[in-house]
């Protein structure tokens, strides 16, 4: 993986993802060595963050490096100068970029003119990082994928599709409700489904969120109002009435089910309190994964062959 970017939970090999959580949840346990030593990553963010740039800064000194942050007042990317000029100008100074950006054709541009890795911190697109930090935490709490079912109730937005395609890399059931109009994007879909063919799990789309949940080993939930969509909120809410995951929802899930959110939650719209404070919930678990997670992937593209 050394030298590579990562735009999509795609650009890894199935083995390959397997190789990032196992190595995450060694660094977990047993601690990191500075394999980064002396080494700098430029975080470029266009959005604002909370978990995924003190993830990533926290990350880069636990790996012996540094983090150079770069907001979009500071930068202008594609505004103030363009993303060639930008990919070209860091690749002087820093080892990596981890970029977060709206437009995922920014990320492309930066990938293919910067010299060192890029990697996708978020587009509107996909989230690769959040999905390998969820497929961590389901694997710490249930031990395994197979025969796993993972339901993901509302928007198709870019966590869903990072995390459908993530699921069948790695043998596990996906389903997600969406009302008309919001579902996962068709090539998302269609690439889940071809990586499941292979893996020998099923990728569903439906409009019930009851039908998804049924029996489910892990539900899902994410904002129905991403950044960049605020003056389609109101319009949102209508749409995805019905859609909250309450305890109603969530009771019919298997038992031992657990709770995801990558948050930031909007409470009282697609979730409440009783469930993401509640018992099955795993989402500060979840959000501290983001940390061990992204130190396999910046160790493994970024620092020398560590197997």
């Amino acid at each position: 993986m050394r030298g590579r970017d990562l735009l999509s939970i795609v650009d890894l090999t199935p083995e390959e993802l397997r190789g990032v959580l196992e190595m995450a949840l060694r660094m977990k346990q047993d601690g990191c060595a500075p394999l980064l030593q002396g080494k700098t990553l430029a975080l470029l963010f266009e959005k604002a963050s909370l978990r995924t740039r003190v993830s990533f800064d926290v990350a880069m000194q636990q790996l012996g490096g540094h983090a150079v942050y770069l907001s979009q007042a500071e930068v202008g990317l594609g505004q103030r100068e363009s993303v060639v000029d930008i990919a070209r100008v860091l690749s002087r100074y820093v080892d990596a970029i981890a970029a977060r950006t709206f437009a995922h054709s920014n990320l492309e541009v930066l990938a293919k003119y910067a010299t060192v890795p890029v990697i996708n911190a978020l587009s509107d697109d996909e989230h690769p990082c959040q999905a390998a930090a969820d497929l961590l935490t389901i694997y710490e709490k249930k031990g395994r994928f197979a025969g796993l079912s993972l339901a993901f109730v509302g928007d198709g937005n870019n966590v869903a599709a990072s995390l459908a395609q993530g699921s069948a890399m790695v043998g596990m059931n996906f389903t997600i409700a969406s009302p008309d109009g919001y579902g996962l994007p068709a090539p998302f879909l269609g690439q889940a489904e071809r990586v499941a063919s292979l893996t020998g799990v099923s990728i569903r789309a439906v409009t019930a969120p009851e039908e998804a949940v049924r029996g489910a080993d892990v539900v899902y939930t994410d904002v129905w109002t991403s950044m960049g969509q605020e003056d389609q909120h109101l319009e949102r809410l209508r749409a995805f009435a019905g859609y909250q995951v309450n305890q109603q929802l969530l009771s019919l899930a298997a038992p031992d089910a657990i709770f995801m959110h990558d948050l930031p939650a909007h409470r009282g719209e697609e979730t409440v309190d009783e469930v993401i404070d509640g018992p099955q919930s795993v989402v500060l678990d979840q959000a501290e994964n983001r940390l061990h997670a992204q130190r396999a992937i910046l160790a493994l593209l970024m620092g020398e062959e560590t197997g």
